[in-house]
């Protein structure tokens, strides 16, 4: 069994995966990296055979559905779920050991940074990483590293295209599990560039609260990328 499972759903993401996966190398004694892909038209598939990720594929654009899909065929210890368009620290994986070989039943997720200069930009990661923090809420896009027996005791993903990170988090059985590592994970600022972050925020808070009251999940969905 390997230590970990690296886990990451695509869709066309042949111009970001590359630096993802160079920041995983590090990793392939220890572990091994899977590509979840939902029908990709560009060279995605090529790229993770170019790095030597394992590849599965999902008949249908749903990320809960290729989150699950990944860790059912996971052969690591522990699970680490991560988005394509995210980037590492060089020693990231160096300064996890320890969390690795701690207590089972805590679960991770990494200090969120925008991967641009714009200072706009360092206040939204003030009040991201407070939510995280103090109200227990990080998103799928922070990372998400959990022991494969905790995330199947939790149910793991439930088969949705969008929120399965809030559907995920909100049924975890004890919210003081969740730690935030002192750590960064370098997320794209693509989604909020098109937009005011503010706007953007706003938008997506109220997609979640929609969705808490019960709203269809294809809506939501429908709405979400009109707009993204």
């Amino acid at each position: 069994m390997f230590k970990i499972s690296i886990i990451i759903p695509t869709i066309n993401e042949a111009n970001n995966l590359p630096l993802l996966l160079s920041d995983l190398l590090t990793t392939y004694k220890e572990g091994e990296i899977i590509i979840v892909d939902c029908g990709s038209e560009d060279r995605t598939i090529d790229v993770a055979n170019i790095y030597g990720a394992k590849v599965y594929r999902s008949n249908e654009k749903n990320r809960g559905l290729q989150l699950d899909i990944g860790a059912k065929n996971a052969k690591g210890e522990w699970l680490i779920f991560l988005h394509a368009d995210t980037r590492l620290t060089h020693d990231w994986f160096r300064k996890i050991n320890s969390v690795l070989k701690g207590d089972k039943n805590y679960i991770y997720y990494f200090k969120f940074k925008i991967n641009h200069k714009k200072m706009i930009f360092r206040v939204l990661e003030i009040l991201v990483n407070l939510r995280s923090k103090f109200f227990k809420q990080p998103y799928g896009d922070q990372g998400l590293i959990i022991h494969k027996t905790n995330y199947f005791k939790n149910n793991g993903f439930r088969k949705i295209p969008l929120m399965e990170d809030v559907d995920f988090l909100r049924r975890l059985k004890n919210k003081k599990d969740l730690k935030q590592l002192n750590l960064p994970i370098f997320i794209s600022s693509r989604k909020w560039e098109r937009t005011n972050i503010f706007l953007q925020a706003l938008r997506n808070w109220n997609l979640r609260r929609r969705w808490l009251k019960g709203e269809s999940i294809k809506s939501i969905y429908s709405d979400y990328y009109k707009n993204n």
